[in-house]
């Protein structure tokens, strides 16, 4: 089942989520990469990241396999604050657009080849500015992304539909 059928009809001609950024950093505080593509790992994250190889600065409590946030929070960040954002200065591993974080909520979804499930927000931490020299969590605020887990491995582009499945039923 194609998620747009999920949708009402009026909503069936929204534009398509797709993921537009790919961001990877080697280790904790190092600048972000930004790539075309990225393979993904089940149940450690993006190949070749801090999350995955545990070279990351975070409590493990806290830690997450991949970060997600969407082009609209930050856009939401730029008019807050004027921060740079361009080159991954946000330190989440992927950028979508097309749809709100908040859909993610309770779901499943593949990015390319990949599956994922949405985990839990991803509140900004006193350290992320430490890295960019910005006050980028007061940018950021509670529209700050979220954590995802890997649950099947595979390969994501950029380009790439952001695909729902359909949800659990209780």
């Amino acid at each position: 089942m194609h998620w747009r059928s999920l949708l009402p009809p009026w909503r069936r001609s929204a534009p398509v989520p797709r993921l537009t950024a790919i961001f990877v950093s080697p280790r904790a505080g190092a600048p972000m990469q930004s790539l075309r593509a990225a393979d993904a790992a089940t149940g450690e994250g993006l190949v070749g990241d801090r999350y995955q190889t545990g070279s990351g600065h975070w409590h493990p409590v806290e830690s997450c396999q991949v970060t997600l946030i969407s082009a609209d929070d930050l856009g939401r960040a730029q008019r807050r604050l004027p921060v740079a954002l361009d080159h991954g200065e946000h330190r989440r591993n992927l950028v979508i657009s097309g749809m709100r974080t908040r859909a993610l909520e309770g779901r499943r979804f593949r990015i390319g080849t990949a599956r994922f499930e949405y985990w839990k927000p991803r509140p900004p931490c006193g350290y992320i500015n430490q890295v960019t020299g910005e006050n980028m969590a007061k940018a950021l605020g509670r529209n700050s992304g979220v954590c995802l887990l890997v649950l099947e491995s595979g390969r994501l582009e950029v380009g790439d539909e952001v695909m729902l499945e359909p949800p659990e039923s209780a």
